[in-house]
């Protein structure tokens, strides 16, 4: 008796989710293992993945991922998921298939960016390497704690966002920082000194938007709130820059280096900030020097 792939516990998800209550994602792998799997042995329930994850807790993580992906789930509150419409009116048994068919599996992680590119991408499974499959995995890995972080970043309270992007400068190797007050700061959020003296500061802004773009607007009030003081500055966004905005940083004399969102989540996941090491795996390869005769 095998345990199922993560797409066999699709329609379990689903099916325990059909109420439309907000439950807790271990008390939702909780009930689908009772409902569906727990005539299982029990040591095969209690089989684990190389880094000692119990494996049906991760299959059905991941089925709830790719659900969640699909639109068919969503995550109303940290650590929680619910139903949605088009979950509720999915009928018939839902595969891999079905679901890869609204977003390829090869596109399923995607940045926009890479959506926008031209460049396609043929079976690449079935012409891969194992190490190809390992990277590949990896990759797809990385994409969606990506997407699960900038989704966490566009929800938290803004206040705490800019507690975020300092402690990110911070972790990058720049100077303490101060918070400016929550009011009348003048559209400046923290001031980083680069050398212990304060001599050269670089002053910060952050933004935490949902969908708005930032607006060139946005940058001009962040030159006039810099003028006089410094000529560095940093503007962070959850969202994107507007072609206004980006001009606006690229002709001001003052120098601005502007972060959208898919560029803040590369550098959190760079260094550390808002996420952790989960698992760490070895792969290992035939040592020839060991049996080279002495």
């Amino acid at each position: 008796m095998e345990l199922p792939k993560f797409h066999e516990t699709f329609n379990p998800i689903l099916d325990i989710l059909s109420d439309k209550e907000i439950i807790h994602t271990r008390e939702m792998q909780k009930r689908v293992i009772e409902k569906y799997y727990s005539h299982f042995p029990i040591e095969v329930l209690e089989e684990k993945t190389k880094s000692g994850e119990i494996l049906i807790n991760n299959r059905i993580a991941w089925g709830k991922s790719y659900l969640k992906k699909g639109g068919y789930i969503h995550y109303p509150t940290r650590g929680h998921v619910q139903i949605t419409e088009k979950g509720i009116n999915q009928k018939s048994i839902l595969n891999l298939k079905e679901l890869e068919n609204e977003s390829s599996m090869f596109d399923f992680y995607q940045t926009e960016n890479e959506k926008n590119s031209t460049i396609q991408i043929s079976n690449p499974i079935y012409n891969a390497s194992p190490q190809d499959l390992i990277d590949e995995g990896f990759d797809q890995i990385e994409k969606e704690v990506k997407n699960e972080l900038l989704e966490r970043l566009k929800n938290i309270d803004p206040y705490y966002f800019e507690k975020v992007v300092l402690k990110l400068l911070k972790k990058m190797g720049y100077g303490e920082f101060k918070e400016t007050p929550k009011s009348g700061d003048g559209g400046i959020d923290g001031i980083i000194n680069e050398d212990k003296l304060g001599l050269d500061k670089i002053y910060i802004q952050a933004k935490r938007f949902n969908e708005n773009k930032v607006r060139e607007k946005d940058i001009r009030n962040f030159i006039g709130a810099m003028s006089g003081d410094t000529n560095k500055g940093v503007f962070v966004t959850t969202s994107l820059f507007d072609i206004g905005a980006i001009e606006k940083a690229k002709n001001a004399h003052h120098k601005i280096i502007l972060i959208d969102g898919n560029k803040l989540v590369d550098l959190m996941h760079e260094y550390n900030v808002g996420v952790q090491i989960k698992q760490v795996y070895e792969v290992k390869h035939l040592d020839e020097d060991f049996f080279i005769e002495q």
